[in-house]
């Protein structure tokens, strides 16, 4: 890896009278930009010349010490240089020219931000990047842009051909005959359950379906979560960037979620062109609302508990009050599928119960221990299903393009599979995540001990469990297990049509 920059330092007044003294410096410059570097590595001063108030300086460099450190490496000597001996200031950084030269086996075509230009040549990438207004500067060296940019491009060049995440069986379920065999959307379509919405994605859900929603929501509830004692919330179901920031979703969530764009105001008089056009035509003007609403600042709720840290933000919390279990099932959850919609299992609007835990390691990890249990006595006494676990890729480490095992030891993500008879499929019907410090860190959550806490979340999904269920047992409640219809009692009727 190699790095070339070519940028100057502005003065706040002419400094030819310090020209020996530059000259002193910037000969004796080794020791700052090679500090830290093995022997022969690091930064070189290729070249630099003084015109008026500007210093301008060409740095060539290997990974070692890159030449934009090396450029920061020499701004407070040069300060201290010149406002002691000269009373002359350092006003300002300004980059004329940036490239970046790394290794590589292939081309890349990924727009990444801040370069202008990407070669390829002799197994070489070369990136040109942007400078000046809207480029890179000061701010953007001091704010470790370029690092990022390499990391970047590491991580694009590291991902190609796609990553396989980690997935390892942990337990299976006996053997279970299924008694149905046919896909239960079609059939739940049929019996008038469920009906399209008007969205892509979006079921309306009858009387029935519902019904066995909510005796899902009343088995996880009575089974699990009141015996371990959860609270109920109600979590914000529109995350903001400030939230996705924090939560580390903002890192790749963009190519699934329903963007929230507020209108640019309110008054009447400002759509009044939208409504007209819709009373004269009947047709709602989209490309005339596009202009009038404003910038996104966030979108639907897309994993649930994100909001859920605002309301522990910058808090400390009493150790005796740890763990602190709680729960949401307030709202709907919006995932732009693209093509991969299908059926009730995978859809863009989505129905769940979030479980959040938080306190010491520990705490956290036994938790996660009671959780798993209270799934699998549900799992194989109540709904009797045909079901695996796995240890797979945490959500977080999949999302910043990593693979394999959390290196937080005992923090990853177990799913859970059912079998679909109807297409031999496994699907993954319910999860539990240990995420570790990531939250309590993102959110700046601390304990009154001082220990760091960790956290877990798990979200009941009522659409993938009625997958699951409905896939293996049917649609007719006498068919379906003894301990299920207790909790289930009389199926309400539908809505009957003319």
């Amino acid at each position: 890896m190699k790095f070339h920059l070519e940028a100057s330092f502005r003065l706040s007044g002419d400094a030819s009278c310090a020209l020996p003294d530059l000259a002193d410096l910037f000969q004796g410059s080794a020791d700052i930009l090679q500090k830290g570097a093995p022997v022969g590595h690091g930064a070189r001063l290729a070249d630099w010349r003084l015109e008026e108030n500007q210093i301008f300086l060409v740095l060539d460099s290997d990974k070692y010490v890159r030449a934009h450190d090396a450029l920061l490496r020499l701004r407070r000597p040069l300060a201290q240089m010149l406002g002691k001996k000269h009373r002359i200031g350092v006003r300002g950084i300004e980059v004329t020219r940036f490239e970046i030269e790394v290794e590589s086996n292939r081309e890349i075509s990924h727009k990444i931000p801040y370069v202008n230009k990407i070669d390829f040549e002799d197994g070489k990438l070369r990136l040109l990047l942007d400078v000046g207004p809207g480029g890179i500067g000061e701010a953007e060296l001091d704010g470790r842009i370029p690092d990022r940019i390499v990391s970047l491009l590491e991580e694009k060049l590291a991902d190609y051909g796609g990553k396989g995440e980690h997935w390892e069986l942990l337990w299976e379920s006996p053997r279970r005959m299924p008694i149905f065999d046919s896909d239960p959307t079609e059939e739940m379509v049929k019996l008038g359950w469920i009906k399209h919405g008007s969205s892509r994605g979006q079921w309306i859900h009858g009387p029935e379906s519902t019904h066995l929603f909510r005796t899902f929501e009343r088995i996880v509830l009575e089974d699990m979560l009141e015996p371990l004692g959860y609270r109920e919330m109600i979590f914000p179901k529109l995350d903001t960037w400030d939230v996705w920031k924090k939560s580390g979703h903002a890192l790749g969530v963009y190519p699934e979620i329903y963007f929230v764009c507020p209108p640019k105001t309110r008054d009447p008089a400002f759509w009044e062109e939208v409504m007209d056009h819709y009373k004269v035509t009947h047709e709602i003007p989209l490309e005339l609302v596009k202009e009038k609403i404003d910038y996104p600042i966030g979108g639907m709720c897309y994993a649930q508990c994100p909001t859920f840290w605002g309301f522990l933000q910058g808090m400390t919390l009493p150790s005796n009050d740890l763990p602190i279990k709680v729960f949401d099932r307030s709202g709907t959850s919006h995932r732009y599928e693209s093509g991969g919609i299908h059926g009730i299992e995978r859809v863009d609007e989505f129905h769940r119960v979030e479980i959040v835990w938080l306190g010491t390691r520990d705490q956290v990890l036994e938790e996660g221990e009671r959780l798993k249990e209270g799934y699998r006595r549900i799992f194989e006494e109540v709904l009797e299903l045909q079901w695996r676990m796995a240890w797979v890729t945490p959500w977080f480490m999949a999302q910043e393009g990593k693979a394999g095992l959390s290196e937080m030891a005992g923090a990853g993500t177990v799913d859970y599979e059912a079998l679909l008879p109807y297409n031999g499929n496994w699907i993954e019907f319910q999860n539990l995540s240990v995420n570790g410090e990531k939250y309590p860190k993102g959110f700046t959550v601390k304990s009154q001990s001082g220990e760091p806490l960790w956290s877990g979340c798990s979200g009941v999904g009522l659409e993938r469990w009625a997958s699951a269920f409905l896939s293996q047992k049917g649609l007719d409640p006498d068919g379906w297990p003894e301990a299920f219809r207790k909790r289930l009692g009389k199926m309400p009727s539908g809505i009957r049509f003319l």
